[in-house]
């Protein structure tokens, strides 16, 4: 079973679309990772619900 998705979102601050890899066996994940377009550091929430699909949301880690 794989347990890495991809995931498709907006950066917060510079409003492009970037790929993160989320590992799906952590159920809940808080952490920072610079974006792939601007290089800003991003705080990116992920929830892994039942069927084993993440959710994440973006926020500038400033603010």
């Amino acid at each position: 079973m794989n347990m890495l998705e991809t995931v498709s979102a907006l950066c917060p601050l510079c409003g492009e679309r970037i790929e993160l890899v989320i590992d799906c066996s952590i159920v809940e994940q808080q952490y920072t990772e610079d974006c792939q377009v601007c290089c800003a550091p991003m705080l990116i929430s992920v929830i892994v619900d039942e069927q084993g699909m993440p959710t994440a949301v973006l926020a500038a880690e400033n603010g």
